[in-house]
């Protein structure tokens, strides 16, 4: 492990779940990284393993909608951490309504916002950083993250070398 590994290693993020649809085709993944990243205007950046159904679903989509994961929701997260919607329809598995462009919206986690695509920057890395602009957000009061030192137990729906050839990836 190198000093950068074992320092950020030390932040223990909180966990969050994002999902988005493009067309007939819904998805949801759960992410460690991500953060506000402007306060005028308002801007939340999340990053999107390219190995994950959900970043191709959202190249195409208009909306994510980001859903902040409390300390009782590892189930939740196992469902969208360690299960591929390459091969399972994950919302089947449980209740959500649909928000602005079919935009899934978890029934189980009332703390989450929806925002609007504003950009995507892809460096060459194994995710790519979504910019989104939240429109609409539900809190249900004070909310204690799960963290990743909490979800660490579950293994992964796709490791990081799974991630398509990028010549696969266009966002045409």
């Amino acid at each position: 492990m190198t000093a950068f590994d074992e320092l950020v290693a030390q932040l223990d993020p909180a966990m969050a779940v994002v999902t988005t649809a493009s067309g007939n085709e819904r998805a949801g993944c759960l992410i460690g990284f991500h953060a506000q990243c402007s306060i005028e205007p308002r801007r939340y950046a999340v990053w999107l393993s390219k190995a994950n159904h959900t970043y191709r679903v959202a190249l195409h989509a208009d909306y994510l909608a980001v859903h902040f994961l409390a300390q009782g929701d590892l189930e939740v997260a196992r469902l969208f951490g360690t299960v591929s919607g390459d091969r399972v329809d994950k919302f089947s598995q449980c209740a959500w309504d649909a928000g602005p462009g079919g935009v899934p919206l978890l029934v189980s986690c009332p703390n989450r916002f929806v925002a609007r695509r504003v950009s995507m920057l892809d460096e060459g890395s194994d995710h790519a950083c979504f910019v989104v602009e939240p429109m609409e957000a539900w809190t249900a009061g004070d909310l204690q993250p799960l963290r990743l030192s909490r979800a660490k137990v579950l293994d992964p729906g796709h490791e990081a070398q799974d991630r398509p050839a990028p010549e696969t990836l266009r966002a045409d």
